[in-house]
């Protein structure tokens, strides 16, 4: 009903541009979508002061004018009968009332479309790399790397669900400092089990897993390292631990059903020499320039507060250094948009890594680059610490096991990325209305039980003039909203509006269970009734189905 509507105000605009002698800018745009206010109609818009703008004429006298050219265009047309009236409110607004048959027409679409509503091709096919976790291979995933998992896996899904053709990708940090340390930190506590005292670095891993580790080496290799040269025992425990920590990590996001199409290891930056040459392309471009023995890039010239060094004048490149060949990399892919949820901790490097793809030849917009803020955990109202590991980080394993899966993806996107987020353990864990998650899929068991209960198949050839008490008219209304919420938080990158709009849903249909039967003794309006929650049911799993949460059938 809404594109059938907007088709019509726009068909409207082009005759009124003739009638007034005037030509609308390209840019011409105005606000169109249900109306806040029942009393005021289904359907609303503010076109008659947006014109106003264009013509030395009031909104009101406008909208009048446009109300009556639409009237002469469903005269023509004779086929606009879904309409029922429409009124001109306030200074300008004008407000269509649908007749109620037409506003429940969504509900047939529904059930034909089943697993496909929603859907859009509101991408247009677009290439979308999304980066997210890129997690160091140098431990168990934290609840940081949790949330980044749960928003980018939400957030991949919803892009597909809107028409964009996603490749989810992990960059896989397996070169530097970082794994070196490890290798280091293995081979200490390896050592250990043969009762030798080594040195720790200063930097070294302290956490009780490299111990877990070292113990099943040395179950698996006895002492045969220490009979290696040092510098190759070391290499070995540096591969040996990074794989481990690789199959852990796997494990992890697997359990919190996130799969990701590609692992980009860094390390072949360098076997490649993918690094030299994008330094060197930079540089023939004049975007490079030495000063003190390091080689430095000018990001100045794209928005940055300071110039940055790319290559120290060790020799050593700077960790900007990979990071501007691996986007160039994921350009020459083929990819046309590039996404990356980041930590906090890389807040400073989002103005120059765009920079640099703005050096490469790529327009700003084509990068987005968002923070995933850190979460606390509560317990009691009390932050809480749920490892028993003595100075460790808390793993998300740890999460998942208290809380479950669902619980864990859910509170770690509701809310947005950018907000610190307070993961309340014993809300997760209720079983109540209070408890979001379970509030939602609650709603879809009780539809499931009351659609078993029926014992008759949901026909899509229903009365739908049947529908007409206000919760009813308010639930088909939201329905309708589903696609245009998936492209809102499609387009924002904020997948925690999709879960905002589902809890709503589920709010307007527990709303319309607890005022009216949907099992009656009146067959019509029964039949009815169970197209009108099984709408319901399907916008919920569909939904839910997007944020990676399951949708249980009973509770």
């Amino acid at each position: 009903m809404e594109a059938k509507i907007r088709t019509l105000i726009d068909k409207v605009l082009k005759e009124y541009e003739k009638r007034a002698n005037i030509q609308l800018p390209a840019n011409f745009n105005y606000d169109f979508g249900l109306a806040k206010d029942a009393q005021m109609g289904d359907f609303a818009t503010n076109v008659a002061f947006k014109l106003a703008r264009c013509v030395k004429s009031k909104p009101n006298l406008i909208a009048d004018e446009l109300v009556l050219l639409i009237g002469s265009e469903k005269k023509q047309a004779g086929k606009e009968e879904f309409i029922d009236r429409i009124e001109v409110a306030g200074n300008g607004f004008i407000n269509f009332f649908l007749k109620k048959s037409s506003l429940a027409a969504i509900l047939p679409e529904v059930r034909q479309k089943d697993k496909h509503f929603g859907e859009s091709d509101f991408g247009k096919g677009r290439k979308v790399l999304l980066e997210f976790v890129s997690a160091n291979p140098t431990g168990p995933l934290t609840i940081a790397h949790g949330r980044q998992a749960a928003v980018g896996d939400s957030l991949a899904r919803i892009l597909q669900k809107t028409g964009h053709k996603v490749l989810r990708e992990f960059y896989l940090n397996d070169a530097g400092r970082q794994i070196k340390l490890l290798g280091q930190s293995l081979w200490v506590r390896y050592c250990e089990q043969f009762g030798m005292e080594v040195a720790l670095p200063d930097d070294g891993y302290r956490g009780e897993y490299l111990r877990d580790l070292a113990k099943k080496l040395a179950g698996e290799k006895k002492d045969g390292l220490l009979k290696m040269e040092e510098l190759k025992a070391v290499a070995f425990c540096q591969d040996y631990a990074k794989n481990a920590m690789m199959d852990t990590i796997a494990d992890d996001l697997k359990e919190i059903r996130v799969v990701f199409d590609n692992y980009f290891s860094e390390s072949t930056l360098y076997k490649k020499e993918t690094v030299s040459e994008t330094l060197e392309n930079l540089k023939k471009k004049n975007h490079l320039y030495e000063k003190e023995g390091a080689l430095w890039f000018r990001s100045t010239d794209f928005g940055d507060d300071k110039d940055r060094v790319v290559k120290k004048s060790t020799g050593e490149y700077t960790y900007l250094a990979p990071d501007i060949a691996y986007h160039r990399n994921k350009f020459e892919r083929g990819y046309q948009w590039l996404i990356n949820l980041w930590g906090p901790d890389h807040h400073g490097y989002i103005v120059r890594l765009k920079a640099a793809c703005q050096a490469l030849g790529h327009p700003g917009e084509d990068v987005e680059i968002r923070i995933v803020q850190l979460t606390t955990l509560y317990r009691k109202g009390e932050p809480v610490r749920m490892s028993t590991r003595a100075g460790e980080f808390v793993t998300l394993k740890e999460l998942m096991d208290e809380v479950g899966v669902d619980a864990t993806r859910f509170f770690f996107i509701m809310r947005k990325v950018e907000s610190p987020l307070d993961f309340d353990l014993d809300l997760a864990k209720q079983k109540s209305d209070e408890n979001p998650v379970f509030y939602l899929q609650y709603a879809h068991a009780r539809i499931s039980s009351i659609l078993k209960f029926a014992d008759q198949p949901v026909t899509a050839d229903a009365r739908l003039d049947l529908l007409s008490t206000p919760e009813e008219i308010e639930l088909i209304k939201m329905i309708a909203e589903f696609p245009k919420a998936l492209v809102q938080a499609s387009q924002m990158l904020e997948p925690y509006r999709l879960a905002d709009y589902l809890r709503d849903l589920a709010t307007g249909f527990h709303k319309f269970y607890a005022m009216h039967r949907v099992v009656t003794e009146d067959r019509e309006l029964t039949q009815t009734r169970l197209l009108l929650v099984d709408g319901v049911r399907i916008t919920l799993r569909n939904g839910l189905e997007c944020l990676g949460i399951s949708q249980p059938e009973s509770m």
